[in-house]
């Protein structure tokens, strides 16, 4: 049984292993830095597909069945499959599930669902539900800027404080069988909604830092920990601007961010892909999880993670409301 410490954080008793994983990312994430991580690459971010929708879903169902060729799982090997994505009624992951004929559970708290989903299935796993969960988040550049913002064909200019939606999934096979190697799930932090008053849908990186803030502020009393025990602290998508505002945010409550600091939407590009202040989305911390975090904890690079993705809760309906923009921050413990 899990042991509840503090008021958000969770010790699994009994670790909870990744047996099996796979990343597939679009033309533009792999030309980036972390190019040569990703186990699948897409040159063709339509799939041949008449709609950017459908294109997400096959995304989704590939990297699912690479996670299962790569790890030596069959379809029955999974006992159930907890997921999300970016559409609205997490449609992707809905059409995946029914594909592959899991039981399902969908969760969904935007660019922070990765964390969430693993969050699910350790909790699940080590209470006696079931022996191998799969979880699965993604996201397409292209459908997440027709719900939010825009169709492309508007040609809308970007401001210089956004961010790009990564096209890219990430799955991860978590089991409470070891298998050589295989970095283990040792906490769980659920975060708190946090609003920071932000109403700007371009400005996510603000809008974000407060919730990673709170939450990683509120692990570090419930463990009685502090940022140098662990060898990266990393946030799944605030970018360079709001991980500069995250660093402010933990220097007035006491904390100093070292090296250790990092951001997956930071690392996910660079420059000279006029990305501006670099990836967000569910599927650039799902990407980068499932290909360098994790390939850093096998070689043994890292022995100790924490990863800890945002996500904005607005709604299109909410943002056109003119309402501020909720956010909340999932942590988990990864240590080689």
């Amino acid at each position: 049984m899990s042991k509840r410490i503090g008021n958000q954080t969770y010790k699994l008793e009994k670790p909870i292993y990744v047996v099996g994983r796979a990343s597939l990312v679009g033309k533009k994430e792999a030309e980036g830095p972390l190019g040569g991580y990703f186990l699948g690459k897409e040159f063709d971010d339509t799939l041949g597909e008449s709609t950017f929708e459908k294109s997400e879903r096959l995304f989704m169902e590939k990297c699912i069945s690479l996670a299962l060729s790569k790890s030596g799982f069959k379809r029955e090997d999974i006992d159930l499959m907890v997921g999300g994505d970016l559409l609205n009624q997490i449609v992707t992951c809905n059409y995946s599930a029914e594909h592959f004929g899991w039981p399902f559970i969908g969760v969904y708290s935007a660019c922070s669902t990765m964390s969430e989903s693993l969050s699910v299935a350790s909790l699940l796993l080590e209470n006696g539900v079931g022996k191998n969960i799969l979880c699965v988040t993604g996201s397409h550049f292209a459908s997440a800027e027709r719900q939010f913002r825009g169709p492309l064909e508007l040609a809308s200019q970007r401001q210089t404080y956004s961010q790009w939606t990564v096209t890219g999934m990430g799955a991860t096979i978590v089991s409470i069988n070891k298998k050589p190697n295989a970095p283990k799930i040792t906490h769980v932090c659920i975060g708190k909604v946090v609003d920071f008053g932000v109403k700007d849908i371009a400005n996510m990186g603000a809008a974000m830092a407060p919730a990673a803030c709170d939450t990683l502020c509120g692990f570090f009393a419930d463990t009685k920990t502090k940022p140098q025990d662990y060898d990266l602290i990393i946030t799944g998508d605030l970018g360079k601007l709001g991980s500069d505002i995250l660093k402010d945010l933990l220097l007035e409550r006491g904390f100093r961010p070292g090296k250790n600091f990092s951001d997956c939407g930071h690392i996910m590009f660079d420059g000279s892909q006029k990305t501006f202040q670099g990836g967000s989305g569910a599927g650039c911390s799902a990407s980068v999880l499932n290909s360098y975090l994790i390939d850093k904890l096998v070689d043994g690079t890292f022995k100790k993670i924490v990863f800890m993705p945002t996500g904005a809760l607005m709604s299109t309906t909410s943002n056109q409301q003119g309402e501020t923009i909720p956010c909340i921050s999932h942590l988990v413990v990864l240590e080689a």
